[in-house]
Formats: structure tokens, sequence, C-alpha cells
């Protein structure tokens, strides 16, 4: 990923956006923090994020007209709340000191003409930038008209207490000096380096500068500059917060006049402004605000808690709310996109995004809810085939779900034939290599149904390639659609009928010219058999595989094979074009098979309803988790001697190559009247497992045939332990890039496997 793609991603993300209080306040003050403080009744933290942005809080606190109420979200479901009362509330509440800790003087001296807000705000920033500033006032107290115009909420105590802390700063109090005279004014501008006039509290008609056809002392909107360089001018608005915004602006533009720097670069956002950020307003209930005991001291501390606890804490998350990995790893996008940039430009060192980068089920549905668009599954996947392509990516990544797939491209499962009899084939069947491993009964089944009804369909078994494309191997992928695409055009270029949604997804955008369609809408077309299943236990709940999200016209097919088995339904909460990931998808189950399980479990948690699904995998993950699950060939082919498909459980890993296996040499056997094809003689190797052992391999991704190679191995003289005690024997093998041990025992039946572990280590003998 280069910087620039980087911002790209980076600005997709809203997340850091300013709420709107925040953008509508011309001084930005974090309204949101501030109440959350308030909220929890924390004032001198609620107090230091206004005096963070907010000059002279002790005074703007109290009479500040608060427009951010008029943007507040929760002004649209009830009433929004009263910011301004609660900062009243605070300023009163909190006895804070303002941090500030005082920079080298710049050498550079600045006037202020009267003491009105935006008069103050100047001096206060500007002193903070290390000016010599010295404020003149043609009345005796400095601030006396401000403190008498909002009479009485600010008190001439508050007002006193924030000038001291200007005066202690170094700002220069000058009472009882002549503003409206000329020569005043001229000598002013000679002997300081700047001038601002404050024309919120003095009279300008009598200065040397030029005015507009009305009469009006001619300022730039902007920028604050009048026709003399060295002067500026502002102040001249009703809104409080925005004469001391004004104040603040002007502070800036007289700093950058005397750097001698732009003084309209980089200002866009000076102001209130629109901001990006989307906060849900589903299910929020309407709140009218907190009524004040006496409205004119304003709310007390109890009653401000209360009415800040109001607020909708506005923030978008909605990626982060529906999606347990983007929550697992406690930030959002677009912290994600920069830890993924790092991760990635490492040259040496430790990666530590690779479990993020690989544990994205690679769904779509932050997307599908991002009000942006944002695609966390393209940067996952484009980071993990850069990571591959540049040799970054550890083998152990991704690599049980690559020899499975490896495992369905060999001759143990791979298999294209037209059907018996024929020479073409008007269709192509292609279960798909996890329902083939789940129930390959029923695969047969479906397939000798098909038959009936559509004459000449050929069987194709095997893996689209979804394991290499997920784990970012562009080659391996592209290698065995490459392979599908030929045998398509060898076949006559039959329509495929897939029974997989990933498979589905993968041919329909990665091999678009070849024409598919789904099983569920061929079953849709032509109908079901005589005498599907139509009695499950109860209204079934329907999950949509996550494969499906762009290809509603699956999910409804399912629906319509549903409806014409007679079976009632209902949606998830999160179903259809908003479906949710089962945990296997962009094999996460492999990189991080902990959150896989959460992802299961949540999946599952969302109806207490027996779930009916179309995919394999999905059937399996939420049975594994102890969910009742069906799949929809359980309604149609019920499996042979099970009463209850609901309860079956998910196969183990060997299990699912060995249903694969046999499947294939079933349909060769009883379709095509060929004889078996003997296997391995490590395959002949009987085994004994507990079922607590046997679980505990199926988490290790430990095979049986791993076991078998591994005995094999040692009973022929290969290097093995054998404990004094027990006598049980212990053996290791290194077939590929993983070592196993497994911990057994001759029997009468074979062998007792006991344990069996495996790492990455070569062991040296």
């Amino acid at each position: 990923m280069e910087q620039s793609d980087l911002k790209q991603w980076e600005q997709r993300c809203i997340q850091e956006e300013p709420p709107e209080c925040t953008a509508a306040c011309p001084l930005h003050v974090d309204a949101r923090a501030f109440v959350r403080h308030v909220r929890d009744g924390r004032w001198r933290e609620a107090w230091q994020t206004l005096a963070r942005t907010m000059p002279l809080a002790g005074v703007l606190g109290r009479i500040c007209d608060a427009p951010c109420q008029a943007r507040c979200k929760r002004g649209e479901v009830g009433d929004a709340i009263r910011i301004g009362a609660l900062e009243r509330v605070c300023v009163a509440q909190a006895q804070e000191n303002y941090r500030f800790t005082p920079l080298p003087s710049k050498g550079q001296r600045i006037a202020i003409l009267g003491s009105g807000l935006s008069s103050l705000t100047a001096a206060w920033d500007l002193i903070r930038k290390s000016y010599g500033v010295t404020l003149y006032d043609a009345g005796d107290r400095p601030g006396a008209a401000l403190q008498a115009q909002h009479a009485p909420i600010l008190s001439g105590d508050s007002m006193t207490a924030e000038l001291a802390w200007l005066e202690k700063w170094g700002v220069r109090f000058e009472a009882g000096a002549p503003l409206p005279t000329p020569s005043f004014f001229q000598q002013t501008v000679e002997e300081f380096d700047a001038l601002y006039l404050g024309l919120d509290s003095i009279d300008s008609d009598q200065w040397p500068l030029t005015r507009n056809a009305e009469g009006s002392l001619q300022v730039d909107p902007q920028i604050f500059t009048t026709s003399n360089p060295k002067v500026f001018a502002g102040g001249l608005t009703s809104s409080t917060i925005l004469r001391a915004a004004q104040g603040r602006w002007v502070a800036t533009s007289m700093d950058r006049f005397l750097q001698k720097v732009s003084l309209t670069a980089g200002r866009e956002k000076e102001g209130a402004f629109a901001t990006r950020l989307f906060t849900s307003l589903a299910g929020v209930q309407p709140l009218r605000a907190v009524a004040m005991a006496d409205a004119q001291s304003g709310y007390s501390a109890a009653e401000a808690t209360a009415e800040a606890a109001r607020c909708l804490n506005c923030q978008c998350l909605e990626c982060v709310k529906v999606c347990p990995y983007l929550e697992a790893f406690g930030a959002y996008p677009r912290k994600y996109a920069r830890e993924i940039y790092n991760n990635e430009s490492i040259v040496m060192g430790t990666r530590t995004a690779n479990t993020l980068i690989n544990s994205c089920s690679l769904c779509g549905l932050c997307q599908a809810v991002c009000p942006e668009d944002f695609a966390m599954q393209d940067l996952c996947l484009q980071t993990r085939r850069s990571m591959v392509e540049k040799g970054k990516m550890p083998a152990s990544a991704h690599e049980f779900a690559l020899e499975d797939m490896a495992f369905s491209q060999s001759d143990d499962f791979f298999l294209v034939r037209h059907a018996p009899g024929q020479k073409q084939s008007s269709h192509l069947f292609f279960p798909g290599c996890q329902l083939c491993a789940s129930s390959p009964g029923q695969a047969a089944a479906l397939y000798d149904y098909l038959r009936t009804r559509l004459g000449s369909v050929g069987l194709a078994l095997g893996c689209c390639g979804a394991p290499a494309h997920w784990a970012g191997r562009r080659e391996e992928s592209e290698k065995i659609l490459n392979l599908w695409q030929k045998q398509w055009e060898e076949m006559g270029r039959p329509q495929f009928l897939l029974a997989c949604s990933a498979c589905h997804q993968m041919f329909r955008e990665l091999r678009p010219q070849v024409p598919i369609q789904s099983v569920w809408e061929t079953l849709a077309a032509v109908g079901l058999p005589e005498s599907p299943n139509t009695s499950p236990s109860a209204c079934l709940a329907i999950h949509d595989p996550c494969t499906t999200r762009e290809a509603l016209h699956l999910q409804t097919a399912a629906r319509q094979v549903l409806a014409a088995a007679g079976i009632a339904a209902e949606e998830l909460p999160l179903g259809q074009e908003l479906t949710e990931c089962c945990g296997f998808g962009g094999l996460m189950a492999n990189a991080n098979p902990s959150l896989a399980q959460e992802v299961t479990r949540r999946r599952a948690a969302l109806s207490a309803h027996d779930y009916l699904t179309y995919c394999a995998m999905c059937r399996d993950r939420l049975a594994a988790v102890g969910k009742r699950a069906l799949h929809l060939l359980d309604l149609i082919f019920p499996p042979a001697g099970e009463s209850d498909p609901a309860a079956r459980p998910r196969p183990g890993w060997s299990q699912r190559r060995e249903n694969r296996a046999r499947l294939k040499q079933m349909l060769l056997e009883k379709v095509w009247s060929e004889a078996p094809v003997a296997g391995a003689n490590y395959a002949k190797i009987n085994l004994m497992i507990s079922a607590e052992v046997r679980k505990r391999l199926d988490e290790r991704r430990i095979l049986e045939e791993d076991l078998q190679q591994t005995i094999a191995r040692a009973e022929a003289g290969g290097p093995r332990l054998r404990h004094p005690v027990t006598g049980r024997l212990r053996a290791a093998f290194r077939p590929r890039h993983v070592t196993f041990w497994v911990e057994y025992a001759p029997i009468k039946e074979g062998f007792e496997v006991f344990n069996a572990y495996c790492h990455r280590m070569e062991v040296k003998s």
C-alpha cells in the first residue's frame, strides 16, 4: 500500500469526523466530550474540556449562546441537549486553573482597543502566542460594559477572575484611553507592530480607514484586515460565541501578518462547518429536556447530570456495531488502515497486525452498513495479496485451509464426467467441496434428482479455489479457476449448477463468462421431489450465507424452495443483504479460531428457533456451537437413519476428507460402474480414538491421516520413544512444514491414540 492509498482509505472512514455540535461551534469546543464528563459528574474534566478551546471560559461559559444546540442530533428525536445551560453549571461548579506555559517572547507588541468579547479573546490568544499585548479601554474598568450587558448571569467577580489571568500572563490593561480620537489611533499605529479594533465595544467613526458605500468600516470578512495593513478589526455580530471566534481569527491573522506568512492558507474550517459524521437514530426514543427547578438560577448539579445523560454521544461505528471482528481489535477502520499500512511497510521487526489482516471474514457487512462505503474486506484482501507476493505472509496463516483445498483438487476427490452413457452435458453439477465433506449422501441424492429432471447433467467434484482467493494467493486461485474454465470448455460449455454460495461468488465475480445457476434456482424452477420432509419441529430462522450478500436472487430462490416445501420461516435481525458471516469465510476460522467461535456463537444467539441455511459450512459451524441447524437439503433429501437432522453434529476435519473421498468412490462404483481405487498403505492402519481426544485433534487441525503416517513410519523402524512406566510410544513425523507428535500404543484392533500435537519446528535426528 502506498502513502496515497492509505490517505484514501483513512478519508473514507468518518469515525473521527467531529459531531454536529462541535462542527456547529465557531470555536470547535468538544461538546460531546464535555457533556459526557458532565453526565458522569466529572466537573474538573468537563471544565478542562471547555478551557482547552474556549477562551475566558469563566466568562464565555456563562454567556455562550450555544449555536451547537441547533444542530444537536438529539434534537431530531426529542429536545436538543441544553449545552449552554450545562456550560453555565460547569463553570460555576469547577474551580480550576488554566494550563499555560509561557514561551519566549517574540519581541513584537500588539495593541488592542476595546474590552469587548472579541478584544479579550484576541488578547487571550495573542499573549499565549508570546506577543506583548496592551489592551486599551475607554472606561475605568476593562470588561465592565460586557459584564453589564450580561448581568446577572455574568457577575463582576467572574469577569475580574478572568481578567486576572490575562494580567498574570502579561497583558497590560490601560483604562481611560481616548479611543475615539484620531490622534490616539495614529499614535498607537506608530508605536505598535499591529493594532486590533474591537468593534463590539468601541466606535471607529473618527479613524482614518477606508469605508464602504454605507459609511461602515471596510473589513475583509475572512481575515479581518482593513485598508491599513497593520490594523485589523472585528467583533460586529450579535452572537457572543461568534464575537469570541472573530477575536480568535483576528489573532491568527495578526500572528501570520507579523510572521510574514499567508493570511489565508489552511483556514477552510474556521468557524462552523459541515461534518460527515453519521449517527444512527434507529431505536432512539424521544426525550424532553430535563426541567429546571429554578429557571433563573439554571440547572442544579443533579439536574445537569440528568440532562447530560440524554446525550447520544454521537459516533458512527456502524460497522463495529455489527462486526465482532472489527470490535475485537478495539478500534475502527481508519485506525486499522494505519496499522495495516505500518505492518506492511516493516522491513525488519515484528508484524503485529498480521492477525488483524488475516482474521477478516471478507464478508462485506461493514461496507453494507457504512455510510461512506468503506470496505474492510477489500483492504484486508489487497494486503494479503501484497504480503504473499512480497513473501511477507507467514506460511502458517492459511496453511491448513490451503492443504484442504489441495486435497479437494487431488485424485482422492477431483472428478469431471458426463452423465453415464452421455457424450455431452447440458448442465454440469458442481456441489462444491464443503457439501460433499458435510453430507455426501445428500450431494449424491441431489445429483440423481437433477439427472431425472434435466437429463444430461454431468458431474464435477473439486474446489472452486475460494481458500486460495481468500488467502490472497491470486496465482493459485487463478490456476484453479482456469482449470475449471478449461474443463467447462472441454465438456461443451454446459451451464454450471452450483450448490455452494461461495462457489457461486467465485465464478460470478472472477469468471463471469462461465454460465452459472444456483441449484436453488434450479429446484425452484423444476420443482421438488414428491415427498420432501415438510414437518420440522417448529418455525425455522433463515441464515443467509454471507457470500449471497450481493446475490439476492439466490436468497430469493432458497426461500422459494422453502415455501414449496411448506415450511414456515422467520427472518433474522441481520439477514439477506445485512447477513453475518458464520465465522468460516475469509479463512477466519484458520487464522483466528477463538474469534471465529465467538462470531458463530453471536450469530447462533439471534433466534431461539432452529436455523435453516443453504450453505453446508454455515450449518456445520452453527452445529459446532450447539445450535440446532438444518441444511435446506435436509428437508428435501432427509439423511437416512436420522430422525432429528437438526441435531446432527459437525463432522470433524478428518471425517470431512474421508466423506469426500468416499463420495467419489461411491459415485464411480454406483453411477459409472467403476471399481474403487486402492488407497495408500498407511490408510489401512486402524486407530482407536476417544471422543475427548478426537475433539482435541480437531481443534488442533490434526487429521487421522497425519496420525496414520506418523505411526506407520515409527512402526516401520523409524525413531520412537517409549515411556518407562506406561509403555506408551511417542513418535514424530514431518511430512510437510509441520512436525506431528503422536502418543500411542499398539492394541489388538490396531493402535490407540492418547494424544497428538504439532509445531513448526524441525526436529533434527
